[in-house]
Order: C-alpha cells, then structure tokens, then sequence
C-alpha cells in the first residue's frame, strides 16, 4: 500500500455477533487454561533472569505458544522458532493472503517474558498461582501480555471460520519486551525480507482507559534506567562514632538527585527532558479527559487510613482529568523503583551504611531521544559529586518514545465500526505512560503502516505490580475487534484501487 487509503468502505465485514461467539467459545474452551498454565511458569524476562537460559523458563513458555499455535491448524499458518546465537528467541508464524491482491502485510506482536514477582500481593494471590475469579485472571504476566499470541491467533480463526479476505499475516512474539527489546532489533533485522512490506502493525501490549470501549493508543513514553551508586566508606561504622563527621550516603544522594529533579514538585529540571504536546495528541487527550474524568486517578490503589473518623486518602499530584493524562503520557517523570545498601528494617542496628544504591527509572516524552537523555542524566549525576564522594551512574536499558502516525480514515472507521460492534461506544484514543520499544523501530522501517497498538491493560490491572489481571471479557471483545480491523483492510484496499482507475 504505497499511498495512504482515504475511501469510504462498507461497514460490517464480518458478522460481529458471529465473531464474537467464535471468539468467547474459544477463550472459554481454550485460551483461559492455556493462560492459567502459563502464569504458573516463572518465565522471568532477562534482565531479570541473568540465568535465563539455564533456567529455561522462557524456553517453556515460548515452546508451548509454538505446540498451541500448530494445533489451531489455521489453514496455510506456517511457523518457527527462530534463534540467534546469544540472544532469547522468538516465535514467528506467517500466514498467506487470501480473496485479495494486496501485497501489503499485517503484523502482529506480542511477547511472553514477564516482569518479576513485587511483593503485597493479595494472600489468596500469587505471580505464580493462577486464579480465575469473576471474569478476571489473576497471574503475573497474562495481561501483560501473555495472552497476545493467543488472541492473535483466535482472531485469525474468527477470520477463516467466516472466509473473510485478509491480506499476509505475520506474528513476531518476542522474549525479551520486559527488558527492553534489547535483542529485538537484530531479529527484525534477521527477518526484514519475510515480514515483508508492512502495511498495519497490530500490537495487543499496551493499555485501556476502561473497559467500555476499544482503546487506541496513540503515543508511548520513552525509558531510560539505570542503577545510581553513592559510595563513602569501605565498611559500615558505629553511627554514634561516625556520624556529623563522615557524611551520609544517602543525604549525598538526595543532594544528586536534587540536579535532576525538583522534589517539591516532581518537575524534572533539565529543559532537554521537555517536548511540546502536538497539537492532535493535546486534542485527544481532551477528549479522553471529557470521557473518563476522575477515573484517570481514581483507578489506582490510594493508600488510606482513619483521620477523625473519616478515611483520608493520598493525593494524586492533580486532580484535573486532563493535566493527569499529560502528565502520565508526555512528561519525563523519575522513579526509584529499587534500593540497595539497605539492611532489612529488622536488622537495622546502629551503623552509617558504607553506601547507597538506587534503581532509577526515568520516563521521557515520546519525542525524546533516550541515548542523548541518558548521556546528560550521567553527567548531570556524576559530576563534581559532594565530599568527593565515589558516585556512579550505571545505564541499564532504555528506548525512545513513541508518536503514532496520522491515522488514515479507512483505519479510524474500521476502529470505530469495531469498538461500535463490540462495546456499543466510538473507539477512544490515549496515550501510555509506558514503552514499546519495538514501535519506534517499525515506525522508522514501515512509516506508511498504521498502529493498532492496543491492549487489555485498563483500571486496576496492574500490570507489574501485585495482583495484576487479565479482564478477560475485555479480552475477547477485543479479539473480535482485532478481526474486524483485519478484514477491513482488504476492502479499503479495493475501494482505493478502484478510485485510482477511475481517476487514471
């Protein structure tokens, strides 16, 4: 598809309620007791499992997506593992175009590493110990976003159950998204000539405003991490003995990190950090904040306690729905998501610790360079350190943001005519606080593909933290959508060729 299609094309492909059923059965049949099996594997991503492949974890998961995949027998599905010397796997499969002409590709992505374990999970939950409660899976990793190969999969079915057109497919399902793609890239650069000319990349690992409608996302934030080190002594001391004289490691940190950001407000201070908000996305964004109001701040687990007899709650840092939507998808944010250095509370005695380690994760706006933040951020934290303390900045994985491109109008109906079908509500569009990796690389190599970066990542599904879940009546609404989007483009495709002839 070398030029844009802007054709009307006629609404309902598919038979929606037909999809849908195709779609419910097999989850209910099928999908959830292929996901419940999966998240009692700890298939630990590798920046989280240095012993990976020893442990073989990811090996398991991966070679278990491949035997499900092959026993759908979708007619002309072709698949394998794929491995470069070193590096995780991948899963790809590919799929022939049938009833159209259309050269163009689909591509669907997903991955099967998880995030570890976070404690404060529920007692009656674990990462490790599926459970299926009133629509919801319970599990690290099932949302995020184990499912993905599953629901692509079923989409497909619920394509050829109908003998819909649909153009070449191909899925890429990696194992190491949670650590930042890092071994992503060669394969996608391994694979180029198969994956073809990309003409619309399906994505189901990204997030949803609500459960009420499809979600678009519409931009990602970039991501730099990396391990920050204050070092004052060799040993700890008597803090009777020592302190007033040997500096406090962790009073030097708070001092370094005071060059990066302004604690009484969270503003991060380096202007480099900053982009302006594109006009489009600002509009969007207001139109999401109309929609879902409180709830962009409400949805997350407030901590709360008595306070003359009423319950007070902490305090988001706004309260205006779209200041909230801004903030969490197009302004750099810092978080310290790990420590070290640090004796248990328990076995916290009298002593000045030698260090103090902190686990940085730094959040950029989409139109950031993450290489160019991280080489200032080290700068920024090393330099001229206080007491000439030994203060290290160790980078620990990042990845550049994402802008989607300008949605075409036979893509924007085909969401709306789906979202319509399936949740009785237009389809919303949002931007995510998190990384893709991998779209920044398909936007730079198809930059005429639309992005149906979607996902089942809505209110309280807490994807990396305690009792994440799978909302799993979401999910196969928007299995079904996925459907109706592929079929659609056949059709777009038709009407833009025959509007071409006529007009040659």
């Amino acid at each position: 598809m070398n030029a844009p299609l802007h054709r009307e094309i006629p609404a309902g492909l598919l038979d929606a309620g037909r999809a849908l059923s195709d779609v419910t059965a097999k989850w209910d049949t099928d999908i959830v007791k292929q996901l419940t099996d999966y998240i009692e594997i700890p298939a630990k991503s590798p920046g989280f499992d240095k012993d990976w492949s020893a442990h073989g974890y990811l090996e398991t998961v991966l070679r278990n997506a491949a035997a499900w995949v092959e026993a759908q027998k979708v007619e002309g599905l072709k698949l394998e593992i794929v491995r470069l010397e070193g590096r995780t796997p991948v899963l790809f499969f590919e799929v022939p175009a049938t009833g159209t002409t259309m050269t163009d590709t689909v591509l669907m992505y997903g991955h099967l590493d998880k995030q570890p374990e976070f404690t404060g999970w529920r007692n009656d939950l674990g990462p490790w110990t599926p459970k299926y409660l009133d629509g919801l899976l319970y599990g690290r990793g099932g949302a995020d976003d184990g499912y993905a190969v599953y629901a692509s999969v079923a989409a497909l079915q619920a394509l050829k159950a109908q003998g819909a057109a649909h153009p070449r497919i191909v899925g890429l399902i990696e194992t190491c998204e949670e650590s930042g793609s890092y071994d992503l890239l060669p394969y996608v650069t391994a694979l180029k000539d198969r994956l073809g000319e990309v003409g619309l990349v399906i994505c189901l690992d990204s997030g949803a405003g609500n459960y009420d409608q499809l979600w678009l996302t519409t931009s990602l934030r970039g991501m730099a991490s990396g391990t920050l080190k204050v070092e004052v002594l060799t040993e700890g001391i008597h803090s009777g003995d020592a302190s007033g004289l040997v500096p406090s490691s962790f009073r030097i940190m708070r001092q370094v990190l005071d060059r990066l950001e302004d604690s009484a407000t969270g503003r991060m201070l380096p202007a480099s950090f900053h982009c302006e908000v594109p006009a489009d996305r600002l509009a969007q964004a207001k139109a999401t904040a109309a929609i879902l109001g409180e709830e962009v701040y409400k949805r997350f687990p407030w901590a709360h306690y008595d306070c003359d007899g009423s319950t007070a709650f902490a305090l988001p840092t706004t309260t205006d729905p779209l200041e909230a939507l801004l903030n969490r998808t197009w302004k750099p944010t810092l978080s310290v998501t790990g420590a070290e250095g640090f004796p248990a509370l328990k076995d916290a005695g009298n002593v000045l610790r030698p260090y103090t380690a902190f686990k940085l994760s730094l959040r950029l706006p989409p139109l950031v360079d993450a290489g160019a933040a991280v080489a200032e951020m080290k700068a920024l934290l090393e330099d001229n350190a206080p007491y000439q303390a030994r203060v290290t900045f160790e980078h620990g994985g990042g990845a550049t943001g994402w802008n989607a491109p300008a949605i075409t109008p036979w893509f924007e109906q085909a969401l709306n005519a789906a979202s319509q079908a399936h949740f009785g509500a237009s389809c919303g569009y949002i931007g995510q606080g998190g990384t893709i990796p991998l779209m920044n690389m398909l936007s730079a190599g198809f930059p005429t593909a639309q992005m149906m970066v979607c996902g089942v990542l809505g209110p309280k599904s807490n994807a990396h933290g305690p009792n994440e879940f799978l909302h799993v009546p979401y999910a196969k609404k928007l299995t079904a959508a996925v459907a109706e989007v592929i079929a659609a483009l056949p059709v777009a495709h038709a009407a833009h060729s025959a509007g071409a002839a006529a007009t040659a």
